[in-house]
């Protein structure tokens, strides 16, 4: 139902019924309290991120296969 509908729908009623629709009104607010509306949280760009580029620079990295296949041997030998 529409805003502008519901309160021609209100205003067309006598005093003491929107007085019972203000105070019916009152009772729900009480009963379903409202939700706090969060507040949008500025998302960050990924390239600001201080973990980008940790591995720069990391000579062993030039590879990263190759590294990965060296560490996961070097691991499986000592098992």
């Amino acid at each position: 139902m529409e805003t502008d509908s519901i309160f021609q729908e209100i205003t067309s009623l006598p005093p003491e019924a929107q007085k019972q629709i203000l105070d019916f009104v009152a009772f729900l607010k009480t009963r379903y309290p409202a939700i706090p509306r969060t507040t949008k949280v500025k998302k960050a760009k990924l390239a600001d991120e201080p973990f980008v580029g940790m591995w720069r620079n990391r000579e062993e990295m030039r590879d990263s296969a190759l590294w990965v296949r060296r560490l996961r041997h070097d691991e499986w030998e000592r098992s």
